[in-house]
């Protein structure tokens, strides 16, 4: 069974017991968390979809951890105008435990 969930503006098919890194959300590591935004849920033979989410169904999470992903190197140049620009991001994460999943 998995679901397909939205958090973040991503969308990440999970299933039960996957660990997932979304974008940074507000809670403490430890804490049990409800994903709402639930787009489907099921298996291959009985899938139900939401138009565009489905009412009622939550996906349980557990709050991992919180971290920074690996760094991003960015590099800007214009050719024959001596311009040269360095750059890199760490975009900010929480890791998430998916708990089990209920249609």
């Amino acid at each position: 069974m998995y679901a397909v969930i939205k958090t973040g503006g991503k969308q990440y098919r999970v299933t039960s017991g996957e660990r997932i890194k979304v974008e940074l959300l507000p809670h403490e590591v430890g804490a049990a968390i409800s994903l709402s935004d639930v787009l489907a849920i099921g298996s291959a033979d009985d899938l139900k979809i939401g138009s565009p989410l489905l009412e009622g169904v939550s996906v349980p999470a557990t709050v991992v951890a919180h971290g920074r992903h690996d760094k991003v190197r960015i590099f800007k140049m214009r050719r024959r105008k001596h311009y040269q620009k360095r750059g890199g991001h760490r975009q900010h994460y929480t890791e998430l435990e998916i708990g089990t999943l209920a249609a």
